[in-house]
């Protein structure tokens, strides 16, 4: 039995990058002589077993056979004949595909290591082009690693593109679909993901509604980018500089969705938008079976966006009805991450990344200024039912006029 560090561990230490995760992997073993070691096994479709002591997951040397569509169609052999090298050319990209010993003695029979110092991505073996998923995970490694210069080599984007022509995209599950665009959305330079996907065609495929932004013009005074699909990887970059959560990130790739519906006639101008978007955020959202928070924050961005950016313009009842519909009594937390992507989307213009939105103090303080409204004297006078509810209205709006003239005073 030979136990080897692989994958993702050797990469980043030879990178330089910290190590978080080790995956193992155990060449020359059977499955009886694991549990007699005190492993306990979790894997249902090959070996994989947790160490008695560490927790970490070892898994028998295997191969791997296609049989069906999807992530999922493949037939796992795993045997102790089953050697290292074979083992590692079922993986995606060189860099993923070298070992360790524990003597940190490196075995590498795929040239990670070159790719590594030359800053490629490339894949392993034509089995490359078997799994559907590939596509999504060597676009999240460009976005991961866009900042060490690394880029997807053009052999590997060849075939990552006849991945997505021979239709096997649509064989992958909603779920781990969005595993990896979570993942990816959370990277340091989450734009690079996207323009790869839409590079090799995938885009187009996996979220066409993002796709059909680029090229579609905007009015340059607002937008000196004038590109909808350009501004829209900007508020993305924008979103990571500023270290926004997942369910930012995701507003600000589908805030602008609308856009992308407007008749070429009516260019730059994008009349109603924010409500035209909502049933292609919706579309989105159900196609990936995206999380709840994510959702919802992505269709009230989508739809209250231009609202953010004319706060300081919003008469009294318009921000009172703002604050309502993002229930900012009871759930403050989601109207502060609409803010921040109105913020990003601010940002993400040509030359005006550093502008500062005051539009987010106002609106930070209008909701302070409602939620002081208290209710208990209200009771005290009597109000209940319905009517307590149209006089805490009448207060918050009254506080909100209030707010307004302090703000312009």
């Amino acid at each position: 039995m030979q136990i080897y560090k692989v994958g993702g561990a050797v990469r980043d230490r030879l990178l330089g990058k910290p190590v978080t995760d080790i995956d193992w992997v155990v060449v020359g073993a059977t499955t009886e002589e694991m549990l007699a070691k005190g492993f306990r096994p979790v894997g249902a479709d090959f070996p994989v077993f947790l160490h008695p002591k560490s927790g970490e997951e070892y898994a028998l040397a295997r191969t791997e056979r296609k049989n069906g569509r999807g992530y999922g169609g493949f037939i796992f052999h795993a045997s102790p004949d089953v050697t290292l090298e074979e083992d590692l050319i079922r993986r995606d990209l060189t860099i993923n595909a070298m070992a360790e010993d524990d003597q940190q003695n490196l075995t590498d029979p795929y040239h990670g290591q070159r790719d590594l110092e030359a800053r490629l991505l490339r894949h392993v073996s034509p089995a490359f082009a078997e799994d559907p998923l590939r596509v999504l995970r060597v676009a999240r490694f460009a976005a991961r690693y866009a900042e060490l210069g690394f880029t997807v080599a053009p052999e590997t984007l060849e075939l990552m593109r006849q991945l997505t022509e021979s239709g096997e995209l649509e064989a992958l599950t909603p779920e781990r679909s969005w595993k990896e665009i979570a993942r990816a959305l959370m990277e340091d330079q989450p734009q690079v993901f996207i323009k790869v996907l839409r590079e090799c065609g995938a885009l187009k495929v996996l979220m066409p509604e993002v796709d059909a932004l680029f090229g579609v013009p905007q009015p340059e005074a607002h937008h000196p980018e004038i590109d909808t699909g350009v501004h829209t990887l900007s508020v993305l970059e924008q979103a990571a500089l500023h270290k926004q959560p997942l369910t930012v990130r995701w507003a600000c790739l589908l805030h602008d969705l609308g856009k992308g519906l407007t008749p070429e006639e009516e260019w730059p101008r994008h009349i109603a938008h924010e409500h035209k978007g909502l049933k292609l955020i919706k579309a989105v959202n159900e196609r990936f079976k995206v999380p709840k928070d994510c959702q919802e924050l992505a269709l009230l961005v989508g739809e209250y966006h231009t609202h953010g950016h004319r706060a300081l313009e919003l008469k009294p009842s318009t921000l009172l009805e703002l604050l309502q519909n993002f229930d900012v009594y009871r759930r403050p937390q989601r109207f502060e991450e609409f803010i921040a992507a109105c913020e990003m989307d601010a940002r993400g213009r040509k030359g005006l990344e550093q502008r500062s939105y005051p539009q987010a103090d106002y609106l930070r303080g209008a909701a302070t200024a409602a939620r002081s409204v208290a209710v208990q004297p209200l009771l005290e006078k009597g109000f209940k039912g319905p009517e307590l509810g149209e006089a805490i209205k009448r207060e918050r709006l009254k506080a909100l006029k209030g707010y307004k003239e302090a703000a312009s005073a």
